[in-house]
């Protein structure tokens, strides 16, 4: 199947005329009391790259995902962290990582960080969450799916707010029934949680994204009794490594990508560009030197990596599916109109391979595991698709996950729901992931306490995007706030249209360089030397959020 011939009809999948569930379009934001409280339903991918939907240039196949784009807003400015309990943290406390307790990276935490304020590698006692906010404005809180938060019972997800979950506590790990992990010695085998009990084994017929959808529907459909607006915060470990589908989706995208992944990047540019979502002379970023070249890979290891992305991209259609599944679900039991959507990547496409993690290198955990081609996507295997195909799912943006780039930060966000007035509208303004706590409180009426259970808390940092969603203002933010973030990955600065960003090799130089991102989203040219005060301007923001928030950057 030739990738052109595909790519041009998934480009139409959007119109009404392709998704039978538009015809529910008409009515999701115009039916509500304004008075009634919304239900909302929060769902975050993992690791899925800025152009893996279709709703962005993808030629994978993202109706039911897209349709929250048909009846809403499409966001093509948004930012998370690079990497996803950073970014966790700060979507449901509304608080920058490293005043909540999420720094660094529970794995990655170093010597000088470890113990440290703000760096515990769980959300902290120093913050509130949305879900302990909502459970107590009257809402039914409900959560299924990866959590990455705090492994100590005293902080799972049933700690700290939600009613009911189910969910894996770590990084990631197989997406089938066998509980196997994802690193060698820290986690070689997954912990599953449901409310305040360790589970010791899954059903047979266990796979991911359609147990965690089953289970959220499961809480709603039970909670209808009470007649209370829901929450429910669903976090597919899809589409992260391990690479694993379900048929058909496995075999779904076969020969799609044989022509390699500069090839499909290429494709993925070109289409981005037609939809709008960046400009028509934006220059392209070239792969990064840590990608070998298609062309030099033997016959044998093209076939391997084919077939990964060819799993991937089958993790990504059965998300979607399942998405649906959810959206039928609702309408099935009238609920639907008055539910506000968020569908989000925790951070851009990840480079790395299985043997890369901390502590795989050479070691006997992956000797376990069957990547010959037949198994790859299959029980058993443990394949990660590399920082060629990573490019790829990031389209005109450069680089990846774990790097500040905009290959690692920018990410999809999608809204719709009651009140949000316009639709098919695609957003180019900045927007960070603490606006989305203020936004869903907004929205559900309630207050962000001053102090939680006897203590004081950290207010929110992020704005409401409330009056940006109903149409009465055109960005959330103004050109003179600054967003600034940090990991071990690198550090940056947003002032306006431009951008200061540092990278430590191997994917940088460790020295800062500034981008007009309006002109220049792929970060192709730097213009440090041009606009030095520019650069220090926001080089000297940068410190100032280092100290107010409290960096430890070794």
């Amino acid at each position: 199947m030739k990738l052109n011939k595909i790519m041009l009809t998934l480009l139409s999948v959007c119109t009404i005329a392709s998704n039978p569930m538009m015809a529910y379009a008409k009515d999701h934001n115009e039916t509500i009391d304004a008075q009634e409280p919304p239900n909302i339903i929060l769902i975050v991918a993992d690791d899925l790259g800025w152009t893996d939907l279709s709703r962005y240039g993808s030629e994978i196949q993202t109706p039911n995902i897209d349709l929250i784009a048909h009846e809403g807003i499409q966001f093509t400015d948004f930012h998370a962290s690079v990497s996803c309990s950073p970014t966790r943290t700060m979507l449901l406390t509304g608080v920058d990582n490293h005043q909540a307790g999420m720094g660094n990276m529970s794995e990655l935490l170093t010597e000088a960080q470890r113990g440290q304020p703000g760096y515990e590698g769980y959300i902290n006692k120093d913050v509130v969450t949305l879900s302990e906010v909502l459970k107590n404005n009257n809402y039914n809180t409900y959560m299924a799916g990866k959590w990455h938060l705090g492994h100590q019972q005293t902080n799972w997800p049933y700690a700290r707010g939600f009613e009911r979950s189910f969910s894996t506590l770590e990084a990631g790990g197989s997406h089938w029934s066998d509980m196997t992990g994802l690193l060698a010695e820290i986690q070689e085998t997954s912990t599953y949680v449901r409310d305040n009990k360790q589970l010791t084994e899954l059903p047979r017929s266990f796979y991911s994204t359609t147990a965690y959808t089953d289970e959220l529907m499961t809480y709603i459909r039970e909670g209808k009794r009470n007649n209370k607006p829901f929450f429910g915060y669903l976090a597919f470990t899809a589409p992260h490594d391990p690479l694993h589908a379900p048929e058909p989706w496995l075999s779904e995208y076969e020969g799609v990508y044989d022509s390699g992944y500069e090839v499909l990047k290429a494709q993925r540019i070109k289409n981005s560009k037609k939809l709008g979502l960046i400009s028509q002379d934006a220059p392209e970023p070239e792969m990064h030197p840590v990608v070998t070249p298609w062309k030099q890979l033997s016959k044998e290891q093209k076939m391997i990596e084919t077939k990964a992305m060819e799993t991937y991209a089958g993790m990504i259609s059965n998300m979607d599916y399942n998405v649906g599944r959810l959206q039928r679900f609702l309408k099935d039991i009238n609920e639907y109109d008055n539910t506000i959507f968020v569908f989000m990547s925790d951070n851009g496409a990840n480079p790395w391979f299985s043997e890369e993690y901390p502590g795989n290198r050479g070691s006997s955990f992956l000797a376990q595991f069957d990547n010959s081609l037949e198994n790859i996507g299959q029980p058993m295997s443990h394949y990660a698709y590399g920082a060629g195909w990573a490019s790829a799912s990031n389209g005109p943006l450069d680089r990846f996950k774990m790097t500040v780039s905009e290959g690692g930060i920018r990410v999809p966000l999608l809204i719709s729901g009651p009140g949000i007035n316009k639709r098919d509208d695609i957003n180019g303004s900045f927007a960070y992931v603490t606006d989305l706590m203020p936004t869903l409180l907004d929205y559900a009426n309630a207050k962000h306490p001053d102090t939680f259970n006897g203590r004081d808390v950290i207010d929110m940092q992020g704005k409401s995007m409330r009056q940006m969603l109903e149409g009465k203002k055109e960005s959330v933010h103004s050109d003179s706030d600054v967003t600034s973030g940090e990991m071990r990955f690198g550090r940056w600065t947003r002032l306006g249209d431009f951008k200061a960003a540092m990278i430590p090799k191997p994917y940088g130089d460790g020295q800062w360089k500034l981008f007009n991102l309006v002109n220049d989203p792929g970060e192709t040219n730097d213009l440090s030397k041009q606009y030095p005060q520019k650069l220090q301007q926001l080089t000297q923001e940068w410190d100032k959020y280092a100290e107010r928030v409290g960096v430890i950057g070794k």
